[in-house]
């Protein structure tokens, strides 16, 4: 009956199985549980994929060694029996048969059996027995053998002299079973043994693995925002480790580097703010408390000027917070820059010093105008500030490197090697150019830089035989232009 009801059984069984494993994932408070038992350390997640590999790996090896070893050993008793049934059966057919059998091969029991279920003959330990019949699954039970009950047989039917007969032989599969009891004992301590090394070994390592990476995290986690000078130490290897040591390190210069322009940034706009508004005040308070109207309209004159360079100034800083935005996007709008130079130039009236203009009949380059033209104010004013007597700006392009060349070259005082850098830092104005009258607010080349940077390109400064040359480099989108087609334009600035 038991056996009957067993498939429909199953499928009951299954499909509740089913259904609790369901109401568990789906209960929130199981959910929580099973995150909080989820190892959460790598060292834990490591260990414990190394020893479920290795351990999938002993299964299935262990399985493999016992199954070939259960083979074998069946197959070498059932080798056994049959060469002692045959034997025997030799005997049968010649009519020699003796009782008792002897043994032989490793057999534990013989029995020769009449075709009217008499026995002819057996071994010594089945004398007085009956013959031996099979059961429904074709199998021999032995009654009171005890452990040997577990027997391989094989039986064979031959003619005799004196009728047919079966020939029972039997093995016990006791040693086989004793064997391979033995050896899977032996193989589950081996793989405990196997599986607890693994583990030792695999924490050991991963720890000592990530020790430098600790000792990173712990210096990284001290280090604050008024303490960028600090590093993380270098574990001193050629490893992964070693390269996140040495990307820590140089981020965290970058920072102290990005921490120490923005204070001297802050410092020089403060001090730049505070030294107009000063004579602002002054001037206002002047005008203010003077009865003489000819001073207070010089006073109210002189504070509008310092409230234009306030606007600049002002001006000047919000350019930059713009450029200094991150993820800005490259501008890609195709320009001709042979006309906006050409533009800017002509626009540009009561200049102190002539400027001459070198560029061909278009240049194409991809960018924003209004950035663009800030470019060339603010170079074309410095030009303006430190020429002697003229300025000339060639515009050209370099079909070698792929480039546009924009120079601007004016004839004053060369800038020194050591202040080529120096002077695109923010606020920074050489000794000769300090006075205030020249109107320099000590951001136009800093903007300048950033906005050639933003377009790709670079602002270098370099000195030549026409004097102090400042090169600005974008790259060229197009096929350029020959040089034969270059023009020359003049356009003199007579000093106002």
């Amino acid at each position: 009956m038991a056996d009957r009801n067993r498939p429909r059984l199953l499928p009951a069984v299954r499909g509740r199985a089913t259904a609790w494993a369901q109401r568990l994932t789906r209960n929130p408070h199981t959910a929580t549980l099973v995150r909080r038992l989820a190892p959460r350390s790598v060292r834990t997640r490591t260990t414990a994929a190394a020893c479920t590999g290795v351990a999938i790996v002993l299964l299935v090896a262990c399985g493999t060694v016992l199954l070939l070893l259960r083979i074998n050993l069946e197959r070498s008793i059932e080798t056994g029996v049959r060469e002692q049934a045959q034997v025997v059966a030799h005997q049968a057919a010649a009519g020699q048969l003796n009782s008792p059998l002897p043994l032989d091969h490793g057999t534990d029991f013989i029995q020769v059996v009449n075709a009217d279920g008499t026995v002819a003959a057996a071994s010594q330990n089945l004398l007085g027995r009956a013959a031996l019949a099979p059961d429904d699954d074709g199998s021999y039970t032995l009654g009171d053998r005890g452990h040997d009950s577990h027997q391989r047989v094989t039986t064979t039917t031959i003619d005799t002299p004196t009728g047919p007969v079966t020939i029972h032989v039997g093995a016990s599969l006791h040693t086989a079973d004793t064997a391979e009891d033995l050896t899977t004992a032996a193989l589950a301590a081996l793989s405990a043994l196997v599986l607890a090394t693994v583990a030792v070994l695999t924490w050991r390592t991963t720890s000592r693995a990530l020790r430098p990476v600790e000792t990173i995290r712990a210096e990284v986690a001290t280090i604050s925002d008024r303490d960028l000078t600090r590093r993380v130490p270098d574990p001193g290897s050629d490893d992964e480790i070693a390269r996140l040591a040495h990307t820590m390190n140089a981020m965290l210069e970058r920072l102290e580097a990005a921490g120490d322009r923005q204070r001297r940034f802050i410092a020089d706009a403060s001090h730049e703010l505070r030294s107009p508004l000063a004579v602002l005040r002054t001037q206002l308070e002047v005008a203010h408390t003077h009865p003489d109207s000819a001073v207070r309209e010089a006073m109210v004159e002189g504070a509008l000027q310092d409230t234009e360079r306030l606007q600049a100034l002002a001006a000047d800083l919000l350019l930059l917070a713009r450029l200094d935005s991150p993820g800005r996007p490259r501008p890609d709008a195709e320009i001709d820059l042979a006309d906006l130079v050409r533009a800017t130039v002509h626009s540009r009236i009561a200049q102190p010093h002539p400027v001459h203009l070198l560029a061909p009949d278009s240049v194409t380059v991809h960018g924003n105008a209004q950035w663009l033209g800030r470019l060339l104010t603010n170079l074309l004013d410095n030009a303006q500030r430190h020429a002697a007597g003229t300025i000339t700006v060639r515009l050209a392009t370099d079909s070698t490197a792929g480039n546009v060349v924009l120079d601007i070259t004016n004839d004053g005082t060369p800038v020194p090697p050591e202040d080529r850098e120096t002077i695109f830092e923010r606020f920074t104005r050489l000794d000769d150019a300090r006075s205030r009258d020249d109107g320099g607010t000590g951001l136009g080349l800093p903007i300048a830089r950033e906005i050639a940077a933003l377009h790709g390109g670079t602002i270098t400064v370099h000195h030549t035989s026409d004097g102090t040359t400042f090169r600005t480099l974008l790259p060229s989108p197009t096929p350029h232009q020959h040089p034969d087609r270059q023009n020359a334009g003049t356009c003199d600035r007579h000093q106002a």
